[in-house]
């Protein structure tokens, strides 16, 4: 499984969800632009000493990444769809896409993910932070595959 950042804009949730790539084994792509200056050098100095153990890839723009990405599904976590996302089956490989925190993704990028998913919550919000979102998902689909590290 991957977790695919559309164009994300505050880096402490790209840190965050670096991190938890790192801790459960779950590589990142990263889709530019992003809304920061991104270098390692600069994640280790803030104490982001995780970059080490994360699989992780940059893509200069959503067109790179899906010509280059497998033959896997990608699968949508937005604020409203109509599948929440504990009613969904995962697959190995899967890679789930977030999209950017100020707009979500384009209708384009929309319209090239198999499914879209959405976490069921309190309808007088509007949405959770995208890195807590992410975790969700990415925790639920690992207990469905089994695929949780093994420490």
């Amino acid at each position: 499984m991957r977790l695919v950042l559309f164009q994300p804009e505050i880096p402490q949730n790209t840190g965050t969800l670096l991190r938890l790539g790192a801790c459960l084994g779950i590589g990142i792509d990263l889709i530019e632009p992003l809304g920061f200056l991104f270098s390692e050098r600069r994640l280790v100095r803030a104490g982001m000493d995780y970059m080490n153990f994360v699989d992780y890839t940059l893509h200069g723009s959503w067109s790179d990444f899906y010509s280059k990405k497998k033959e896997k599904r990608c699968i949508l976590l937005k604020a409203h769809a109509p599948c929440s996302y504990v009613d969904f089956s995962f697959q190995e490989g899967d890679y789930l896409v977030i999209g950017k925190e100020s707009e979500g993704v384009p209708e384009e990028v929309e319209a090239q993910c198999d499914a879209s998913l959405t976490i069921p919550m309190n309808p007088e919000v509007r949405s959770l932070n995208m890195a807590i979102a992410a975790a969700m998902v990415a925790g639920e689909a690992l207990r469905q595959l089994s695929s949780f590290p093994r420490g």
